[in-house]
């Protein structure tokens, strides 16, 4: 298909996305092609490892292809939105918990689908142009693609910090926060990839890696754990307002673009997913109960309307004044019943 490019070379099973001019943003069929891939080449004795990567220098992966799900969800057909974050995550899944290497080389943006298909692999790579985000709370959605499970397991208040700000991550901050493994330098990665296609040997990643540039996370660490502490988002908006710092004002300025309901669902995520009982399966499931209903009650399609459609760049949000009742959160996470996600036992 013309948007991803599928191979084997020598004992290396090759997935390169290739719609460089849309920051290779993952459609629907480009997923289902590497759920197939990858499904074939567990059973294959002839292929050592999976490398994952992307052509252009802009981006690996800018995310899911949103517009058909504006079209869609505008209409009042929700299905599709529905089918696509249900295999999106059980593709996730499949990455997660696959028994051979994977490979990514993580170039550019990173972001949503794109942290779903290449930051749950084993070997995450960054160079010096990596920036990694979750910014779905900016379209209404919340963090999905087993992005809650980093988000949960970040250190201290890191995972609230990075889901309710957006805050892209250098290299250094994508390893500190662990969405990334190692860093290499970018002009090195074409010969690495011809050595792994060669060898099948994945520890050739860890004996090429170097130290990454300075990152910012580590240092603002101490201040994030004390204005994100707490149990709910009004919590976090009201230890920021106590406080005028730098910090705070523009901690508060990237917020305030975001919608209320994803940021207050987002705390309640990580919050209920964060401790002995995290999986990857329950992490996917409670994202999958917010984007079930993101595009009928959420603000996903007003979201989609205001960033990309009609760019103004001002979306009308339910709770405008950031003051979401509990109510609101626990309808949106409740679970879905009969249409829970499922994931194929294989």
């Amino acid at each position: 298909m013309p948007d991803i490019d599928i191979r084997t070379t020598g004992r290396a099973g090759r997935i390169t996305l290739t719609r460089p001019k849309a920051l290779n943003a993952l459609s629907y069929e480009m997923c289902m092609a590497i759920d197939t891939a990858l499904r074939n080449w567990r059973e294959d004795d002839e292929v050592d490892l999976i490398i994952l990567d992307a052509e252009g220098d802009k981006a690996f992966c800018a995310g899911g292809d949103i517009a058909k799900l504006y079209e869609t969800g505008l209409a009042g057909d929700f299905s599709h939105g529905q089918t696509f974050w249900r295999d999106e995550y059980r593709l996730n899944a499949l990455i997660f918990a696959y028994p051979k290497p994977i490979i990514s080389f993580l170039q550019g943006f990173t972001m949503g689908g794109g942290v779903g298909v290449g930051c749950h692999g084993t070997h995450r790579v960054v160079g010096e142009t990596s920036k990694i985000s979750m910014p779905e709370c900016a379209i209404g959605l919340v963090p999905d693609v087993g992005g809650s499970l980093m988000l949960a397991l970040a250190p201290g208040r890191l995972g609230e910090y990075l889901g309710l700000t957006a805050f892209r991550m250098g290299p250094a901050d994508a390893i500190y926060a662990g969405f990334a493994d190692h860093f290499i330098p970018q002009t090195t990665w074409p010969d690495l990839i011809e050595l792994l296609e060669a060898s099948g040997n994945a520890e050739l990643v860890t004996d090429h890696a170097q130290p990454a540039p300075d990152g910012k996370l580590q240092q603002m660490q101490p201040g994030i754990d004390q204005y994100f502490a707490g149990e709910t988002l009004e919590d976090v908006l009201i230890n920021l307002r106590s406080e005028d710092t730098d910090f705070t004002s523009k901690t508060m300025e990237m917020m305030g673009q975001h919608a209320p309901l994803s940021m207050a669902c987002t705390v309640e995520m990580i919050h209920r997913l964060r401790g002995p009982s995290l999986t990857m399966h329950r992490a996917l499931d409670m994202e999958y109960r917010f984007t079930y209903r993101a595009q009928e009650h959420g603000d996903l399609i007003e979201g989609i309307r205001a960033l990309i459609i009609d760019r103004d760049r001002s979306p009308s949000w339910q709770y405008p004044d950031m003051k979401v009742p509990a109510v609101a959160v626990s309808k949106m996470l409740q679970p879905l019943g009969a249409n829970a996600l499922t994931f194929q036992e294989d």
